[in-house]
């Protein structure tokens, strides 16, 4: 089979290029939903407040994207703000908006060079759209106004492609259970600290209440990552290490099994009563919202989303590591998301500096808190951690899974082809569920995905 990336160019593209201004140009601003905003003119400053930023750089327009949930957005354009207000000569033209589609419109603009001056990328988009270097700065030219030494050596090498450095991590991440302690309490069981807990509580759920209650959703790609935590655990190998998938087609098919079994057990439900909710995403979900759905497998710098969605008398806790998947301690971390400079940018100084205020400074900082995890920057860390401005369940969560996560995540785990809505862990862990493929049927389509996208 082939899978293909998807690059056409999409709606949300052609108004992002059509923002990407030059350095002095003047705002125009976007409504609705297609979120391409841009900043509120700011009050002229005056003489004194240049005078206190020291005036060290071009006056010019900037352009900023990122893709998040709403309290993200906000804490961003307030950030972006104040920056503005502290260096009144450089604006910054913001484009933002949620998941769904982002990718494919930045992949075009990442491809054609007319993506914004700074952007939020994930971790994988370095080598999938700058293998080589094309379209990210290296920071280290940077790093005058760019204080990267705020970062360990060895989060910075996951941002080094072809010996640059492409980007500047905002934090790391993996995945954990999370659940809802409301509905665990009115089925008269404790959230599940093991396998075997789990598995009984499918069980207790269907018994006293009901066929629609579940203790744990699964997404296609959700299905994936839990498969890949199971078998790392049970085998104690990375899933794939030097370009090379490290499972055999047996392994493989033993991890499928399990998937299988956690929706036969009632422990999940199936893809078709999922998608049969008619929900975009699992946070947006009425069964999640109500608590019918209890437990999700999660990046740990998700919590607020998930939290804030709940409706009222429901109880967010973070779950633990179940130790019985094997004997190794299975799962992987990775950079959460980033931030890059395109290397079209004109002023890429003054796009350091906007970086430097949001990720480093205590009054940028301040403002942005855990809204993309956990602090990486040292000082922004020792900041948010003296402020009381960390997201306890975030920093809970984020705390479990750095001190149990054992293995790296390989670059190409992300890589659209894999991923997306119609890649390869979609088309297997749904023709699992539907009944489509047989196991050995889904771990050979599986394999030869995976390695058809290794040997790109």
């Amino acid at each position: 089979m082939k899978y293909l990336k998807k690059f056409a160019a999409m709606g949300l593209a052609v108004v992002m290029a059509a923002s990407m201004t030059a350095c002095g140009s003047t705002p125009t601003e976007s409504t609705g939903e297609s979120r391409t905003a841009v900043s509120e003119p700011q009050t002229p400053a005056t003489e004194s407040t240049v005078q206190d930023s020291g005036k060290d750089y071009e006056d010019c327009t900037l352009t900023f994207s990122w893709w998040g949930g709403e309290s993200r957005h906000e804490a961003t354009i307030e950030a972006v703000r104040a920056f503005e207000e502290k260096y009144p000569g450089i604006k910054v033209e913001n484009t933002y908006g949620a998941w769904s589609g982002w990718e494919d419109s930045m992949a075009t603009m990442f491809a054609t060079q007319t993506a914004p001056d700074v952007n939020q990328v994930n971790w994988n988009w370095l080598t999938a759209y700058s293998a080589d270097g094309s379209a990210f700065l290296d920071l280290h030219q940077v790093e005058d106004v760019l204080d990267l030494t705020q970062y360990d050596e060895a989060s910075l090498a996951q941002c080094t492609v072809a010996g640059e450095l492409q980007a500047v991590p905002a934090s790391m991440t993996g995945r954990i259970f999370y659940w809802n302690k409301a509905t665990f309490d009115k089925a008269g069981i404790a959230v599940p600290m093991s396998l075997a807990d789990l598995m009984d509580a499918g069980r207790v759920f269907k018994e006293k209440l009901g066929d629609d209650y579940y203790p744990l959703v699964l997404g296609e790609y959700d299905r994936m990552i839990l498969m890949v935590y199971y078998l790392e655990s049970a085998y104690g190998k990375p899933w794939v290490e030097d370009n090379q998938l490290q499972y055999t087609q047996e392994e493989i098919e033993k991890g499928l099994e399990f998937i299988r079994v956690l929706e036969e057990a009632h422990v999940t439900p199936s893809i078709k009563k999922l998608l049969g909710d008619g929900a975009d995403s699992l946070d947006k979900n009425p069964k999640w919202m109500n608590g019918t759905y209890a437990g999700i497998f999660e990046w740990d710098s998700s919590a607020g989303k998930f939290n804030s969605a709940l409706e009222d008398g429901q109880e967010f806790v973070v779950g633990e590591f179940f130790q019985d998947m094997g004997q190794y301690q299975g799962g992987y971390s990775k950079v959460s998301l980033a931030f890059a400079i395109s290397e079209t940018c004109q002023h890429p100084r003054e796009a350091a500096m906007l970086l430097n205020f949001l990720l480093n400074e205590e009054e940028g900082t301040t403002i942005m808190a855990s809204e993309r995890g956990v602090p990486l920057s040292a000082a922004a860390l020792s900041n948010c951690q003296a402020k009381g401005l960390l997201n306890e369940t975030v920093a809970e969560a984020n705390g479990k899974v750095l001190q149990w996560v054992s293995y790296p995540l390989d670059p190409k785990f992300e890589s659209a082809a894999l991923k997306s809505t119609d890649g390869v862990y979609y088309d297997v862990m749904s023709g699992l569920s539907y009944g489509e493929y047989d196991i050995r049927t889904a771990a050979e389509l599986l394999v030869e995905g995976i390695n058809e996208e290794l040997a790109r």
